[in-house]
């Protein structure tokens, strides 16, 4: 399972690496460059499986497969 995850803020296109939560969805996430909240697309859990260049720890147990971003 991946648990670093690069988090891309769509306003200002700044990346941020992070660790993610192995058992829970992380709904808001403040981009430290630009302030922008972030919250998840329809249809997505978390902001990570919304904004990063891989999906949540849960959603990898469900679809253990890494998507590219």
């Amino acid at each position: 399972m991946r648990l670093e995850a690069r988090l891309s803020c769509p306003a200002c296109g700044h990346v941020t690496l992070t660790t993610m939560p192995e058992n829970a969805c992380v709904y808001f996430f403040d981009c430290p460059a630009c302030g922008k909240g972030l919250t998840p697309l329809a249809g997505d859990c978390c902001v990570f499986c919304s904004y990063a260049d891989a999906p949540c720890p849960p959603r990898q147990v469900k679809e253990p497969v890494i998507r590219p971003r």
